[in-house]
């Protein structure tokens, strides 16, 4: 009996190193790929050896961490859905045993704890700290920054916690409501999360029918259009004869008349710029030119148009049938039943509109007006516009799941069951629902 006993915790210790190991992996990885992003974009003039270099290199990691973790959160919807139908395929092999309901409902309370812990704790602190300059009197330095930052995040603190505590008691003035807010760990934290979400989900439902629109858009200014009815020698003529008139006019102009060769200097940028548009339109092959913008573009009909018709499906279902709104956690779990009809083909359906999905909202988000100055551009984005552009994908990542659900294009259920023994409790009690 006591080996029986001294067995089964040696199996849940190697599972749970298991599971911290692959969580840790992933997490590199997701990090890896973040940082490069990230310096990709970052103004290379902040990158000064003093202690301004000292404060920009910790606001980097920290927007760098956040970034990692708003990538897991989009990829752990795609990924639970196809470890679903892996699972079911394959329920016996031995080589997948790692991948069970406990590892994806690991994943999912970690992406819930750090995204808390980034948008709540590290993103405040980065904005601070990278704006801080010490208090007067105090001998400048890094410790007189981080007690700034540190006094600047308790008044916030206790800023946010004035307005919930102020709100609970016009909305709900009685004893339960008020002392359910001194559990910050258990109600104030996940509630505040919740409320994170719900604006998250008001700007998708804004930005995704905007980034839809855009998206073919921005395709073809990425991909080269075929060449019907157009000479392109014709126009390279023309675009060299008006860059050699621009650079006459600007050898010809006096230094002392800056305003003039600063307006010609910037149609010259524009010039060149429609010089190389047009080189690459000339070099490109006659399969890019006729084959592959026509094709991306039917794919993005295709694509835009289904999504329109499973969410106008949906919510014609959800106003007919009660009992098709989503529920908390009932329904299947992990490799018990596929979630679509079609098998794995329908779930790598789903995968491919739910990329797209949070695709066209990140291209609405920068497209609106509100937010167009907003977009990073390369080698010039400073890390204050770093640290927004971060939170804003964090905003927008932590809403997807609830979108998606809402929407009908996710019904995976984390839930304690018997074929999945392994599945834990999430931190609050409850079941966590993707």
């Amino acid at each position: 009996m006591e080996a029986d006993e001294v067995s089964i915790r040696e199996q849940n210790f190697h599972s749970q190193v298991r599971e911290y190991t692959i969580c840790f992996l992933l997490f590199a990885v997701l990090y890896i790929v973040s940082y490069f992003i990230i310096t990709r974009y970052k103004r290379k003039a902040d990158e000064q050896e003093d202690e301004d270099a000292i404060v920009n290199r910790i606001s980097l990691f920290l927007s760098t961490f956040t970034l990692a973790v708003s990538a897991g959160a989009v990829l752990l919807l795609p990924f639970s859905i196809i470890s679903n139908e892996i699972l079911l395929s394959f329920p016996q092999n031995y080589y997948i045993q790692w991948l069970n309901g406990s590892l994806i409902h690991g994943l999912w309370n970690l992406a819930s704890l750090f995204s808390n812990l980034c948008l709540f704790v590290l993103m405040p602190f980065a904005f601070f700290f990278l704006e801080s300059e010490g208090f007067a009197g105090l001998k400048k330095g890094i410790r007189a920054r981080i007690l700034e930052t540190l006094v600047m995040l308790i008044l916030l603190a206790l800023l946010i916690l004035g307005i919930v505590w102020v709100a609970s008691a016009l909305i709900d003035n009685d004893a339960a409501s008020m002392e359910s807010l001194y559990d910050l760990w258990e109600f104030y934290l996940p509630y505040l999360y919740s409320c994170i979400s719900l604006m998250g989900c008001l700007l998708l439902l804004l930005c995704t029918p905007v980034g839809l629109s855009r998206m073919f858009t921005v395709m073809g200014q990425l991909l080269v259009k075929p060449t019907i009815l157009e000479d392109l020698d014709e126009q390279m003529y023309i675009i060299t004869l008006e860059e050699e008139a621009i650079q006459r006019r600007l050898n010809g102009v006096s230094s002392t008349v800056e305003h003039q060769a600063a307006e010609l200097e910037r149609e010259l940028e524009k010039v060149k710029s429609r010089k190389t548009n047009l080189e690459r339109r000339k070099k490109a092959s006659a399969w890019e030119r006729n084959l592959v913008y026509p094709a991306v573009m039917i794919l993005l009909l295709i694509e835009t148009s289904i999504s329109v018709l499973l969410v106008a499906l949906n919510i014609l279902y959800l106003l007919v049938d009660e009992t098709a709104m989503p529920k908390g956690s009932g329904g299947p779990g992990i490799g018990n039943a596929s979630l679509s009809t079609f098998g794995f083909v329908g779930a790598a359906l789903e995968i491919i509109l739910i990329f797209y999905l949070m695709v066209s909202s990140v291209v609405g988000f920068y497209s609106l007006r509100f937010f167009e100055n907003f977009t990073p551009r390369k080698d010039d984005t400073t890390m204050t516009k770093i640290i927004g552009n971060c939170v804003s994908i964090l905003v927008l990542s932590s809403a997807l799941p609830v979108m998606s659900r809402t929407l009908g294009l996710d019904k995976l259920h984390l839930s304690n069951n018997p074929r999945d023994s392994e599945t834990k409790p999430s931190a609050n009690g409850h079941q966590k629902t993707l």
